[in-house]
């Protein structure tokens, strides 16, 4: 009941922010009133099937448990099983590509950690297990899968060294709170030992799913309909810089600015890690007085050959747009704000990654790359613009960089079918 309240005044105090996100033309939170209520809907559950609730809080913990659940649906045909899956997610990006990988009616938001929109949602879902991405852990929805016997299971877990310091200041809340899983799958013996410090009953190491969930064939279709599409020759050489935060497109795009007279055949990509931002972006790049296009335009308008740059404003294909490019720099990561975002994606498909120093969210695959000498770090705008045109400079040594990074990917492969055994062994029956 306390926890409620705290949650309450939380949420009053949040409502003029939440008001200004959607009247603003920003990214809206996601179904405020849903997650509120936990008035959701969900696809009936089967009678003979055991249901697995899985939680990714946004895209990037959705794609991974969208690589796990077809693990699941695999080893649990190969047990005799059947399984259902449904998913939630806490933002809008992550319902809507949830709803493109599991069907919009296997979809819903994560209700807010209110004692009676949790068990609403339990009571609508009714799941047989509770599978959670990462670290999002929430006190009521942990005590009240307990008190009901569902098994609850954090896989990919990580655990920083800042979260661990947070958790261990309220050591005995969390403890409480980390008693309501049965099983934690981190991705490295680092998280796995500071959950255990922190009391969480079982921990098992089985490596990061991120290795597992990239794709790494340039060959594949849809890299070649994206190529197509944007009318890149065979001699460009792409330049994209992906999952980009404020000020990093700027300095993409300065880079691309120093080097474009001397490499003529050089195309910049840019895909922002948030859409909506798009326009934001389409005013930097008309008060530079480049000639661009809006990937959303390309099936309407076709590719234009003088435009070098393309802004990529659709939401969805990053994961394909990496396999067009020679050089990538991965955003988020260069203002120390928001801990950086997939390196293993570009890196799979043997592309010259760079990023910023700032990756706390990806402390294993950085560190994983770094040994392999399959990446660079780039500190500043001044550096992104020197790696470029090193690569530009000796595109041999750019792609061994390239090959040595897929080589460490796929070295590192193998963690989804380990933690989808886990999990079934620890799912409980249909009921």
């Amino acid at each position: 009941m306390l926890l409620d309240l705290l949650y309450l005044v939380v949420v009053v105090l949040a409502l003029p922010w939440v008001a200004w996100r959607r009247l603003a033309g920003g990214r809206p939170v996601a179904a405020p009133w849903r997650r509120f209520t936990g008035r959701v809907t969900v696809a009936p559950k089967p009678a003979p099937a055991a249901r697995l609730w899985l939680h990714g809080v946004s895209v990037g913990e959705v794609q991974l448990l969208a690589g796990l659940a077809g693990e699941l649906r695999r080893q649990a045909a190969d047990r005799g099983r059947e399984i259902d899956l449904v998913v939630s997610s806490s933002t809008t990006t992550g319902l809507e590509v949830a709803a493109r990988r599991f069907g919009a009616d296997r979809v819903f938001p994560c209700p807010l950690d209110f004692t009676w929109a949790v068990d609403r949602v339990l009571d609508r879902v009714r799941p047989d297990g509770l599978v959670l991405g990462e670290l999002e852990l929430w006190p009521h929805l942990l005590a009240r899968a307990r008190r009901r016997g569902i098994p609850t299971v954090v896989v990919n877990a990580r655990m920083s060294p800042r979260s661990a310091a947070g958790y261990a200041r309220i050591a005995p809340v969390a403890a409480r709170m980390l008693r309501g899983l049965t099983l934690v799958v981190a991705r490295s013996s680092e998280d796995g030992r500071r959950f255990a410090a922190l009391g969480a009953p079982e921990v098992v190491v089985a490596g990061s799913l991120k290795f597992d969930g990239v794709r790494g064939d340039r060959g594949a279709p849809e890299i070649a309909r994206l190529r197509t599409l944007a009318g890149f020759a065979t001699d460009d050489v792409v330049f994209l810089a992906g999952s980009t935060q404020a000020p990093e497109e700027r300095l993409a795009l300065a880079a691309y600015a120093a080097l474009r007279d001397a490499h003529p055949r050089l195309r910049l990509v840019i895909v922002p890690r948030h859409v909506e931002r798009a326009a934001e972006i389409a005013a930097l790049l008309d008060d530079d007085g480049l000639r661009w296009q809006r990937r959303s335009r390309l099936e309407a308008d076709g590719a234009d050959p003088a435009a070098r740059v393309l802004l990529v404003d659709t939401t969805g294909e990053l994961a394909w747009w990496w396999g067009t490019a020679a050089i990538a720099f991965v955003g988020g990561s260069l203002d120390g704000r928001r801990g950086g975002q997939n390196m293993l994606e570009p890196a799979a498909y043997g592309a010259a990654v760079c990023f910023g120093p700032h990756t706390r969210n990806f402390r294993t695959e950085v560190a994983a790359l770094l040994e392999a000498d399959a990446a660079r770090v780039v500190p500043d705008g001044p550096a992104l613009t020197a790696f470029v045109a090193g690569c530009l400079a000796d595109p041999p040594a750019a792609e061994a960089l390239g090959r040595r990074a897929a080589a460490a990917v796929a070295a590192r492969r193998g963690a989804t079918a380990a933690t989808a055994r886990l999990v079934l062994d620890r799912l409980r029956s249909g009921s």
